[in-house]
């Protein structure tokens, strides 16, 4: 095949990709045998040429001849495995965490003979989704099954983003969509440029994850709470369980961002981690409708909600940004401790509600928060609580008009939020620092969308699980300082999203099959 680069396209509901490509080679469309999508764009930045921008994957007789510097040879983008090693494993491989990354390290374990075991401290997802319900609907919190923990991570309740900007050289990406697809994913995700599969499709493809890791030879338990890790001669001798000590020679931490007891315990073990920074704020919410006008030259009903990608540069020096913006979505209560509050953005598939929301948050590091490993942790627990007390133990929201002006709002449909919410002053949850920050960064801002400041903008705080506040250290086989324990994922630092998370899942697993023997050797 030969793949035709950069094709501009006018936008359309119905487009005839054959004739696309046989008008880009100048040859009749019947020569065409087969057209693939390999990359699909929308490309907004200029109104007068709005248009798609594709990639296609053209089969034709006699391919050499039509090589340009826009149509090239197709190269094998396949995920290869490296050669596996011929260690013994002596007791059991596990993981801890059922988030993309700790899901597809369990999922490449079992499909290659390694029969892992899954912990997950949560609930399974069924069970999970019930529960969080119930948080949002009554205030009822449960401490280990929540929007944070369960199965299917953090990301389970969220707008399901799948883009990132990492380069892919192992193919893992495109490994990770394909196991996606044959999840219940939709084969769009293989192509779009911004792939997103909302929560209601995401519940499912976990689901599907679940039962391929079962059937393969793996086992999962929920609520199992990885309590403590035992080791002898700085090697991992075994782990426990909700009391329970299991022997284990490999041990894949995913635990997420927001494992906080569990960050505390491993450094009381001697695993070595270090502060990171991240970004804190919070939730702005707007009509979908007015994002839509400001993106989009026309109404395109067959078009997607708009969304948008905003950055900016304070007089401080650090940056603002825009964050897992969520067309046609819904803020969510997404605490996970008892006298905290923290928000993020959901939405399903078809982003079909009237509101569209984003983080807008600010870049902060030791200088805001300290030098210590769990100085970041401190940061972000002192933020939640102060937000649990300034929205009574519920969502705080403002206008943004009243956030600048220091005054309660009232009148705010509430239609945009999962979860109670109540009126408050979100200056109060800030430093005047980050608060400065915010205000300067979401005025910039209305230069690049109309009305993003105005008096139909809503706020929502905080914002303040954007990463991992620690990185679990590792070596270039994945290995932490401690033998056989594995760090994974975005709570370990070293992934930003359900993506990344997955890929680092597989890059795990590569490192275990690169040393070790599976039982189907055996």
């Amino acid at each position: 095949m030969i793949r035709i680069k950069n094709i501009r396209v006018k936008i359309s509901e119905n487009i005839d990709l054959k004739l696309v490509a046989s008008k880009k080679l100048r040859v009749k469309k019947e020569q065409i045998k087969e057209v693939l999508i390999h990359k699909r764009s929308i490309d907004a930045r200029n109104k007068k040429l709005f248009s798609y921008v594709f990639d296609l994957d053209v089969s034709i007789l006699d391919e050499d001849k039509y090589l340009t510097d826009d149509v090239i040879k197709v190269s094998d983008e396949d995920y290869v495995l490296p050669l596996q090693g011929n260690y013994l494993i002596d007791k059991k491989v596990v993981v801890v965490g059922s988030g993309p990354a700790g899901l597809f390290a369990s999922f490449m374990l079992a499909k290659y003979g390694y029969k892992p075991i899954l912990f997950e401290r949560g609930e399974k997802i069924e069970d999970r989704i019930k529960t969080v319900e119930d948080l949002w609907k009554n205030n009822n919190f449960n401490k280990n099954s929540n929007v944070q923990f369960g199965e299917g991570g953090a990301g389970t309740f969220s707008d399901g983003k799948l883009n990132t900007l990492v380069k892919d050289k192992e193919n893992r990406m495109k490994e990770v969509f394909k196991i996606f697809v044959e999840c219940s994913a939709p084969r769009e995700i293989m192509y779009d440029s911004k792939p997103h599969i909302g929560t209601d499709v995401l519940r499912n493809v976990v689901v599907n994850l679940r039962k391929k890791i079962i059937s393969m030879g793996g086992e999962i338990h929920y609520n199992s709470l990885l309590e403590d890790i035992i080791i002898k001669d700085n090697k991992l001798e075994a782990i426990v369980v909700n009391g329970k000590i299991i022997d284990a020679s490999i041990l894949v931490l995913a635990i997420g961002h927001s494992a906080r007891d569990t960050f505390r315990m491993l450094n009381s073990r001697n695993v070595k981690m270090e502060a990171k920074p991240f970004a804190v704020g919070v939730r702005i919410i707007h009509p979908q409708e007015m994002i839509n006008k400001n993106q989009y030259p026309i109404n395109y009903p067959f078009l997607p909600p708009a969304s948008y990608k905003l950055t900016f540069k304070s007089k401080s020096g650090h940056g603002v940004y825009s964050f897992c913006m969520c067309p046609g979505g819904y803020v969510v209560n997404a605490r996970s401790t008892l006298d905290g509050i923290c928000v993020n953005g959901m939405s399903n598939y078809k982003r079909d509600t009237k509101f569209a929301n984003s983080a807008i948050v600010v870049t902060v590091g030791p200088d805001q928060y300290g030098k210590n490993v769990f100085d970041g942790i401190k940061f972000q627990e002192e933020l939640e609580h102060r937000a649990f007390v300034v929205g009574n133990g519920f969502i705080p929201i403002q206008k943004y008009v009243d956030y600048k002006n220091n005054r309660v709002s009232n009148n705010i449909n509430i239609e945009a939020f999962k979860g109670n919410t109540s009126y408050g002053d979100i200056n109060q949850i800030f430093s005047k620092f980050i608060n400065d920050n915010l205000k300067e960064g979401i005025d910039y801002f209305n230069n690049k969308i109309d009305g993003f400041n105005s008096e139909v903008a809503v706020i929502a705080g905080v914002e303040a699980r954007t990463s991992s506040p620690v990185r679990i250290l590792r070596d270039d086989s994945c290995v932490s300082n401690i033998c056989g324990i594995y760090p994974c994922g975005e709570g370990a630092g070293y992934a930003g999203g359900i993506t990344t998370s997955a890929m680092d899942g597989l890059r795990v697993f590569e490192n275990i099959y690169k040393k070790y023997k599976s039982d189907r050797n055996e």
